[in-house]
């Protein structure tokens, strides 16, 4: 409700910030990426946008909107032709990007997808149906080779991601029958046993999971992931850590919930100019209240933990705003 809410305000600010934009001499108005809206994705960059609009329209003439998308892979083309200045990012696609490695093998490098700050875990939700379920963990996935697994929408960090772990896990998703659907698509399908799977990962809770666990219960079970399953999932990259889903968090969640994570990131392009990059870095943590109060999943975020992970270089705007907040910054992390 609160989000609905929030959508609303949005659409309100944006169509004045149409009206009265017009007639501002110098106003920048910016793209901010996300993903499909049955993630966090969306609801956090909805509440991201809105927080800028409402706190730096005026004052400094600076707009954005959230845009839905595919995700993390679409979101580096879209930062890559410029038709977005911001994203969020998977960890994962912070280290395609520095690397020019994965599915942006072809494009190479990314020299100009900067780091703003980290934002929430992006929390592995892999959900079978219950009767493929013997050990109630990821090697389950054994079960259901060649069923059909819904992977995410093409090209999206979901995906993509979901690739990375299927393959470290020692079950290559060419052994599925994949199917290409985003969050909510995906769900629905498992529901309806159109799929037998899905991982719809990202920050808890995730709505779509509320929803079919509140709708059809142990007819699915949520997989847990071990330390040594962590450690081949994981890769040698230093990406993915442990993650414990507190008991109470979805319908029917009885005890605490042992999965996995990677970082999000809020990613820019270079050529934002530094004091933007400043002022909406700097609104975001003074107000991290408003966006607590939006999504759960930002209550992990704080000053302290800022730069924690990241996997990009910071923009000189927001090394300019943790400078003057006090915190330090790694080497690895300072601009070249």
């Amino acid at each position: 409700m609160r989000f609905n809410r929030l959508i609303a305000c949005a659409a309100v600010a944006a169509a004045l910030g149409l009206v009265t934009g017009a007639h501002a001499q110098g106003t920048r108005s910016y793209v901010l990426t996300t993903a499909t809206t049955g993630g966090t994705y969306y609801p956090v960059g909805v509440a991201v946008a809105t927080l800028v609009k409402v706190k730096l329209q005026n004052a400094q003439k600076i707009d954005m909107s959230a845009i839905s998308s595919a995700g993390s892979g679409e979101n580096i083309k879209l930062l890559r032709e410029k038709q977005a200045q911001f994203a969020i990012l998977q960890g994962l696609f912070g280290k395609y990007a520095r690397e020019g490695s994965g599915p942006i093998k072809a494009d190479g490098p990314q020299p100009n997808v900067r780091s703003i700050t980290m934002l929430w875990p992006n929390v592995e939700h892999f959900v079978i149906a219950a009767e493929h379920a013997k050990t109630g963990t990821v090697d389950d996935l054994k079960n259901i080779l060649g069923m059909k697994f819904a992977i995410g929408a093409r090209n999206s960090g979901t995906e993509h991601s979901n690739r990375f772990l299927l393959n470290n896990l020692g079950y290559p998703p060419e052994k599925f029958d994949l199917v290409y659907l985003g969050f909510g698509p995906s769900v629905d399908a498992l529901q309806n046993g159109n799929v037998v799977g899905t991982n719809p990962g990202a920050g808890p809770p995730v709505s779509v999971v509320t929803r079919l666990l509140a709708q059809v219960g142990d007819k699915v079970r949520l997989l847990e992931v071990t330390d040594e399953q962590l450690k081949r999932a994981d890769g040698g990259t230093g990406l993915y850590y442990r993650f414990v889903v507190p008991a109470g968090t979805y319908p029917g969640q009885t005890k605490d919930f042992n999965t996995i994570a990677q970082p999000n990131f809020l990613g820019v392009n270079a050529d934002v100019p530094e004091n933007d990059v400043y002022l909406i870095t700097k609104t975001i943590y003074e107000n991290l209240p408003f966006l607590n109060n939006i999504h759960a999943a930002t209550k992990t975020m704080s000053l302290q933990s800022a730069v924690s992970g990241l996997p990009l270089p910071l923009h000189p705007g927001a090394v300019k705003y943790y400078k003057e907040a006090g915190l330090a910054i790694p080497d690895r992390l300072m601009p070249k």
